[in-house]
């Protein structure tokens, strides 16, 4: 099963998704991205290895993580590639292929341009982290 989903994030980085040593700034400030998008979010279990395809929105990228939205406002689940996926933008397009209804650690995602088709490169997924909207108290 093939899914397209457009990203909508900020990194404009535009390399393939490799193995090598990441930019400590561009790292850094990757993770403020993270600690930003998940800000009133708090981690609502363990990590898992399958999320159902029906659980999951859209989806964007936060550094070298990438966000999954759940099918509410109030669940996010963040995945955080192996070897990282430095080629997401904000232009660029993800295409998951899963041998069935989930996604799990392992799918390949492609990153490419919805206009053209063009592949940037592909990420491995990481496990999924489930995190929950705060409550107000």
């Amino acid at each position: 099963m093939n899914k397209f989903v457009v990203l909508a994030c900020a990194s404009l980085a535009a390399g393939a998704c490799t193995m090598n040593q990441a930019d400590p700034r561009a790292e850094q400030a990757g993770e403020a991205r993270l600690a930003a998008a998940l800000e009133g979010y708090e981690q609502a279990g363990p990590p898992t290895s399958c999320v159902q395809e029906y659980q999951l929105g859209g989806n964007r990228s936060a550094g070298e993580a990438i966000i999954f939205d759940g099918r509410t406002s109030g669940t996010l689940y963040v995945n955080r590639p192996a070897g990282g996926c430095s080629s997401l933008g904000s232009s660029n397009a993800l295409v998951t292929r899963s041998s069935g209804a989930q996604l799990c650690r392992g799918d390949i995602a492609r990153v490419i341009d919805p206009t053209t088709r063009t592949e940037f490169g592909g990420c491995a997924l990481g496990d999924f982290t489930p995190y929950r909207r705060i409550a107000a108290r």
